[in-house]
């Protein structure tokens, strides 16, 4: 299983890197290797894709996620 990187960028979206396997809403599968940024402002017309309106709505939130406390 290869390695999959999710990482918040400040004041913006989620940051996914790696090969993985996007499911559609019909229950299909896809495997992509392409960058894709997941929506965390909530405004994306695009949604849960990122499509930059986090930048016109003034979102602001850490570049950094905390690490869980499950184990």
């Amino acid at each position: 299983m290869s390695k999959v990187l999710v990482r918040p960028l400040k004041d913006g979206p989620y940051e996914i890197r790696g090969t993985m396997d996007l499911v559609g809403a019909d229950g299909t599968t896809q495997e992509t290797t392409e960058d894709i940024y997941l929506c965390r402002c909530g405004h994306s017309a695009n949604k849960p894709f990122c499509d930059g309106t986090h930048k016109k709505m003034g979102f602001q939130a850490p570049g950094w996620a905390r690490p869980s406390s499950r184990g």
